[in-house]
């Protein structure tokens, strides 16, 4: 039962919370320590709620929850923190998910590296959202799941117990010593999973990375609903009269801006979309490739959230594994595609591909054509047999524009899917939503993508096709004009501080259709050593972002977002988007995202300071 005091704390949050925490979805860097990002928000929550104080002002100056709304936020942290007082637990235990089933297959992927039994129980019907007979045999997850009328006559299990509570209130739970995890799910919010007991604190962290890497936490909106409900606040059940009409608008929007054969499907996040692509992937070559290798061949420096997916996917299955695809500074994309393809022909194994286009954060363009040769190429196994052809999975996520598919297009021949994430410019950072497509020759394969972005219950909320359909349609027109503010940005950089490098594309590209808004920038340095350089050049990177902040503290934000509808966005990513990436990998130079609505003089105002203080 909820304590009434923390009930009434919880209301007047509600009444007064930013506005932010509904539209949020990118964490800012200048109040987020990731170091305690787990823990920080609500330590200092917890302090507002001894002294009840709830005034915006102060819930406002509470450190970032998490660091996307992925992994959390601050009204999941809030759902999390009440939830658990009512069933006597520490916070960290109870995890909040939009999807039902993904907290579910969380507990079996522990258990699987950890060779630990599992039992699924439930009452009444089996979970119609549980499709047990793949999760065992595409994921490899071993358990046993049965139905249970009585759950305090349950026997004793060497392994973990999982509950599927399906009772109307989500926030209701079953809970006793037999019990080691409880999913509470509701069919229009998602899940919560509350871990019981302190033995099972451990499970926590790896519970939380599957949110962040294949899945999101329960939405803002849907949090501040259950939270509504639960305070007696007002509340208003969901009502969906649009949500079919939003997504046959979003599926021909994204047709038309893609130019693709096939239908756009529509997930959670960027990462929802690509963890779909890969199951389903593997899935088809479970069946139609029997006992060959699957390999998806990566670049290594890639964007941090698709570098360890993969790798967790290859951890759970022994016929998937990772090879490595240099695809930046002096590495050719083509040229990589075609060694690592003919080392995979001679081996005659399953070989998927997934690139970044332009590529992150170099920001460079391999010769289409050439790549196109590279990935059509009819190749010969050692026996003579005619090779596996790849499938090539494209983030165009830093030029959703292009129209890479479709007849005649650039990557129209063989098997190419393109996925962007939604929290870009598609929503102009409103919402996480990311979408696929495929063509002329995916078809099939497309099936088994919406096949597993159903099983993990990883499409596209309401509320987020509803995004979708109103920011769509201006896209292209964002695209443009953010990338005129940024070609004159680089231009005045490049005039400013020729000893700079600058990675970007360049005019002959951008006339082709490539206009990112994005680029990197190599800093010059000094020093008696390479280490004194690198530590030079690291602290300059830090100086300049923070100098842009100071000074244009309502625009420049250090974040690592993209495609926003305003400001300009400042990072590092070897500190951020390439946060899992091998550390030789890694790319210590500075990151900026530029929008069409920004005041450009007087960014090249404070970068010509900038440059003054180090000449």
């Amino acid at each position: 039962m909820l304590d009434i005091k923390i009930k009434e704390y919880t209301k007047k949050v509600l009444e007064n919370m930013p506005s932010d925490w509904l539209a949020l979805t990118t964490h800012r860097l200048d109040i987020y320590e990731e170091q305690f990002a787990k823990t920080q928000f609500l330590e200092q929550f917890e302090g507002l709620y001894k002294t009840n104080s709830a005034e915006r002002s102060a819930l406002e100056a509470l450190p970032t929850a998490y660091d996307y709304i992925r992994l959390g936020h601050p009204l999941s942290c809030v759902l999390e923190w009440v939830v658990a007082d009512m069933y006597n637990a520490t916070a960290d235990r109870v995890i909040v998910f939009s999807s039902k089933t993904t907290p579910i297959l969380s507990i079996l992927r522990k258990n699987l590296l950890d060779n630990k039994n599992t039992r699924i129980l439930y009452t009444g019907e089996a979970p119609a959202f549980f499709d047990a007979e793949t999760i065992q045999q595409v994921y490899g997850y071993r358990y046993d799941m049965k139905s249970v009328d009585n759950l305090d006559a349950l026997s004793d299990f060497d392994g973990s117990t999982i509950y599927i509570s399906q009772e109307s209130d989500v926030t209701t739970f079953e809970v006793n010593s037999k019990i080691d995890f409880v999913v509470s799910v509701d069919e229009n919010y998602g899940s919560i999973l509350l871990a019981n007991g302190a033995h099972n604190a451990n499970y926590v962290s790896e519970i939380q990375h599957v949110r962040r890497r294949e899945t999101i936490a329960m939405t803002p909106i849907n949090c501040l609903q259950v939270l509504k409900k639960m305070t007696d606040a007002t509340y208003e059940a969901k009502h969906d009269e649009h949500v079919a009409s939003n997504k046959k608008r979003v599926e021909e929007l994204i047709k038309e801006i893609t130019g693709a054969d096939t239908q756009a499907l529509m997930g959670s996040s960027g990462l929802s979309i690509q963890y779909a692509i890969m199951m389903g992937l593997v899935e088809h070559a479970q069946e139609n490739y029997k006992d060959k290798a699957i390999r998806f061949i990566v670049p290594p420096n890639c964007y941090g959230g698709t570098n360890d997916q993969a790798r967790r996917v290859a951890a759970c299955l022994p016929q998937v594994e990772i090879v490595d695809l240099p695809v930046d500074a002096g590495q050719e994309m083509d040229q990589s595609v075609e060694s690592v393809l003919d080392r995979m022909a001679a081996e005659d194994a399953v070989p998927y591909i997934i690139a970044e286009i332009p590529t992150n954060p170099r920001v460079e363009v391999p010769d289409l054509i050439k790549l196109q040769n590279a990935l059509s190429k009819e190749r010969k196994t050692k026996t003579g047999a005619t090779a596996v052809p790849p499938v090539f999975i494209l983030d165009q996520t830093f030029c959703p524009n292009v129209l890479f598919l479709g007849e005649g297009k650039l990557l129209g021949k063989g098997k190419t899917i393109a996925y962007a994430s939604g929290s870009k410019f598609p929503s102009g950072g409103k919402c996480t939503a990311g979408y696929c497509v495929g063509n002329k020759h995916t078809q099939d394969l497309m099936d088994k993508v919406e096949k597993h972005l159903k099983l993990c219950d990883n499409e596209a909320t309401d509320l987020q096709l509803e995004i979708l359909s109103n920011q769509l349609p201006s896209m292209n027109q964002r695209i443009e004009d953010a990338y005129i503010n940024t070609r004159k940005f680089v231009n005045f950089i490049q005039e400013t501080l020729p000893e700079a490098k600058i990675n970007f594309v360049s005019e002959t590209l951008a006339q082709q259709g490539f206009t990112p808004s994005v680029f990197s920038l190599d800093l010059p340095t000094k020093g008696n050593s390479e280490e004194e350089k690198e530590d030079y050049k690291r602290k300059l990177n830090l100086k300049l972002i923070h100098l842009m902040i100071d000074k244009i503290p309502t625009e420049s934000k250090f974040c690592v977002s993209y495609g926003q509808l305003k400001g300009c966005y400042w990072t590092v990513p070897a500190t951020s988007t390439q946060g899992t990436t091998k550390e030789g990998d890694k790319d210590y130079i500075v990151r900026a995202a530029l929008s069409g609505n920004m005041d450009l003089e007087l960014h090249k105002k404070v970068f010509a300071e900038f440059v003054d203080s180090i000449i």
